[in-house]
């Protein structure tokens, strides 16, 4: 069960962050064996001051197309899947939307089974 952030700037075009959205949730199908109708995700839009980062960070330089994908995940996936994420979503990013590979942000959080409820009040993974 991923939980998705999309953090972009608010210069950036209205149907940026749904594709976005859309690119990512297809990396984590393919790649990370999530599984099919397991998209929550939330998309927010900052004014630039409020997207903050450096201009850039080891080696790699920044644009204020800079995006901010943070995924809270179960544990359990391999450092190779991880990096085949990363990889396949810098590269549909750009490839399809035009977003420099330097832009793309990635974070993982993992997690244990038993931290997620998806209503009801019940702990369904536990």
């Amino acid at each position: 069960m991923p939980l998705v952030r999309i953090e972009l700037s608010s210069d950036s075009p209205e149907t940026l962050g749904p594709a976005i959205g859309d690119l990512v949730y297809q990396a984590m199908r393919d790649t990370i064996n999530v599984p099919e109708h397991d998209k929550f995700q939330v998309i927010t839009r900052h004014a630039p001051h409020e997207l903050v980062h450096p201009a850039s960070y080891l080696g790699v330089a920044y644009s204020p197309g800079f995006v901010l994908i943070q995924i809270t995940l179960n544990q359990g996936r391999t450092t190779e899947m991880k990096k085949a994420f990363y990889r396949r979503v810098a590269d549909d990013l750009h490839g399809q939307l035009g977003i420099r590979r330097e832009d793309v942000f990635i974070n993982l959080v993992e997690v244990a089974k038993e931290n997620w409820s998806f209503g009801n009040g019940e702990m369904q993974y536990a």
